[in-house]
């Protein structure tokens, strides 16, 4: 039977999959708004040092705990413990709005069984107590809602892991809601990890030593795509400060790319650090 002829009382064939470690003082408000969702599977990282496990199970029977590898491999065990046709993943600081959930619903309602992989979720981003109007933080597409037959993440990978999908996407139009980082050393601090990981990511993939002109130029690019191509200068001193530090990531990035060139073989870092 396809979701589209199915019965109007019919529960829809969706989990929401969570990975978090430390996450206590979010991971209630993420699972409130998801409780519209017939099932709820939450993945804890066996490091988690407070009650990130025991909240998860007042709101699911579907708790794991298990050792941390990447968050590519954390995804893929999610999407294979899901039994539901569809999977969206929200991350703990996430909050799924009824906009968007009714948008979802009747998305996966209209949905005929192979005519779509994939959909898109606009994000709007919380930083410093501002919602962001630019710089890439909104709108902010995350490939989050997923037919589980379909998708697959790439072990390889590190951070910002986008999922290969077998079958064309679609854009839901209603925001889903980041509370990103409180502070600017939060920011920085994570735009440092992120820095790195991406650096070992393109390392372990081959990439060559960059040039010494893309210490330069690749700083100076990401700092003109943040402020001036996608925005930034909408959100004022905070879009400019936020901007700025981007670029000085990029050449944290690109500085780490070489030096890891000249030393081919050292070892990546754990991918810990880059717990959202």
């Amino acid at each position: 039977m396809s979701e589209q002829a199915r019965p109007a009382d019919a529960p829809l064939a969706l989990t929401a999959a969570v990975i978090a470690r430390d996450e206590a003082a979010f991971l209630a408000g993420c699972l409130e708004s998801v409780a519209w969702v017939p099932v709820r599977l939450v993945l804890v990282d066996a490091r988690s040092r407070d009650a990130t496990a025991s909240i998860a199970a007042r709101y699911t029977p579907h708790v794991y705990q298990e050792p941390f590898r990447s968050f590519p491999q954390f995804r893929n065990r999610a999407l294979a413990l899901a039994t539901t046709r569809w999977v969206l993943f929200v991350d703990a600081d996430e909050r799924v709005p009824p906009a968007l959930a009714q948008e979802i619903r009747e998305a996966l309602e209209r949905a005929e069984p192979d005519d779509v992989a994939g959909f898109w979720i606009p994000r709007r981003n919380r930083i410093c107590g501002r919602w962001m109007r630019g710089a890439g933080w909104w709108p902010d597409y995350q490939l989050r809602l997923l037919r589980r037959d379909a998708a697959r993440f790439d072990p390889d990978g590190l951070v910002h892991e986008v999922p290969r999908l077998a079958g064309p996407t679609r854009r839901l139009r209603r925001p889903l809601l980041h509370y990103n980082y409180d502070t600017l050393a939060e920011f920085v601090a994570k735009q440092r990890r992120y820095a790195t990981l991406e650096a070992y990511a393109r390392w372990r993939q081959g990439a060559p030593a960059p040039r010494l002109r893309g210490l330069i130029g690749q700083p100076a690019r990401e700092f003109w795509r943040r402020y001036v191509t996608l925005g930034g200068h909408r959100d004022g001193a905070l879009g400019l400060l936020l901007a700025a530090y981007l670029g000085y990531a990029a050449w944290q990035r690109t500085r780490l790319l070489a030096r890891l060139n000249q030393d081919r073989g050292c070892e990546p870092p754990t991918t810990a650090g880059a717990a959202r």
